[in-house]
């Protein structure tokens, strides 16, 4: 069975920083696509950070210059770090991976809590 398994939220002042990881298992084929999205009360899911195989990252506008997504592809894992976190940043963070075959998944999510 596919799992993702995210760590790393928490609550965390203005200003500050955390580093999520997600840590794929039980697939027989690589994830080619990796993401993290993010849902705040009352929105709908959003993309905010991506990247695919060989290294090519997208960002949406709001977290440009502050987040970064990367990946270890021999350990299966993928980061998210978030500096300067801001309020409007709270919301629960997801992982989701695509594999070659075109399956997706997600994990289950982690709070982020970024307090005034």
């Amino acid at each position: 069975q596919v799992q993702l398994a995210e760590s790393g939220g928490g609550l965390v002042q203005a200003g500050g920083s955390l580093r999520l990881s997600c840590a794929a298992s039980g697939s027989d084929f690589s994830f080619n696509i990796m993401a993290w999205y993010r849902q705040a009360p009352g929105k709908q899911r959003e993309l905010v950070a991506r990247i695919i195989g060989g290294g090519s990252t997208y960002y949406v506008d709001s977290v440009k210059g502050r987040f970064t997504i990367s990946r270890n592809n021999a350990k299966n894992t993928v980061y998210l770090q978030m500096n300067s976190l801001r309020p409007e940043d709270t919301a629960v963070y997801y992982c989701y991976g695509v594999v070659i075959t075109r399956n997706e998944y997600w994990g289950q999510g982690t709070q982020v809590t970024v307090s005034a």
